[in-house]
């Protein structure tokens, strides 16, 4: 499950990075990521 939901986070890190236009993700990608990520867990309950 964890190896699951790191790549999810990876993967919307790289979707919010190609949004900047910039080639690699950052720790900011990776963060807002991650806020995405919760928020979006905390409407499904």
């Amino acid at each position: 499950m964890v190896a699951r939901a790191y790549n999810r986070i990876l993967k919307l890190a790289r979707t919010i990075a190609d949004r900047d236009a910039t080639i690699d993700i950052h720790p900011q990608h990776i963060a807002a990521a991650i806020q995405y990520r919760n928020s979006d867990r905390s409407l499904r309950m």
